[in-house]
């Protein structure tokens, strides 16, 4: 444990610090704070209605089951695993002692607890869904989330460790609400189940 918790400070501090640059101290707080910007919630939002009204199957499908996907998973983790772990952040004081000494702090630091990031969490549960509907561009998906995971890292509010199982979790419980879906439809529809996403041209 000892090892890898060293290994989890290093390569934070690689990510923080090692791989710092001027373009970077100035992309990563956009891309970890996206959703905090006014015009990319309204354009959130706006995709999510044109999603729902004229997505068709796949976009309907995506757009209904994000709802409880994201519910699911933000409230699992930030209300029981988070609290159950109660890991600091790197960034926080304990006590008035830096948690983490020569951290490059580029946002700020929050009173969340670390594991798991919920910004990881929350990512890649969308990405998962969205990778459910539309399978072509699942790179495209999950490559963002991937970025905004490791600005957490970069920013210096999260171990890499909070990060990796934030991921799994959101994966696991979109797959989860995924799977729950498809069995509904399957077993209690009167009607033909929807095609899968490969097979629709909607």
């Amino acid at each position: 444990m000892d090892f890898l918790f060293a290994a989890d400070r290093a390569l934070l501090l690689f990510f923080n610090r090692s791989l710092s640059n001027p373009v970077g101290d100035a992309l990563w707080p956009l891309i970890t704070d996206y959703v905090t910007f006014w015009p990319v919630r309204i354009a959130l939002l706006a995709l999510w209605l044109w999603l729902l009204i004229r997505g068709g199957t796949r976009g309907r499908t995506a757009a209904i089951m994000l709802v409880p996907v994201l519910v699911i998973s933000d409230q699992l983790n930030s209300s029981v695993i988070k609290e159950i772990v109660a890991r600091p952040r790197p960034c926080h004081l304990v006590e008035g002692v830096p948690v983490m000494e020569g951290l490059r702090l580029l946002v700020d630091c929050g009173a969340g607890k670390s594991f798991c990031s919920s910004h990881a969490v929350n990512n890649f549960a969308v990405a998962t869904v969205f990778a459910f509907s539309y399978p072509r561009a699942k790179w495209a998906f999950f490559g963002w989330a991937a970025l905004v995971g490791l600005s957490r890292a970069a920013v210096g509010v999260h171990y890499p460790s909070d990060i990796i199982a934030g991921a799994l979790l959101g994966v696991l419980v979109a797959w989860a609400v995924l799977s729950l879906w498809r069995y509904i439809q399957l077993h209690f529809s009167n009607s033909r189940p929807d095609v899968s996403p490969q097979q629709s041209h909607q």
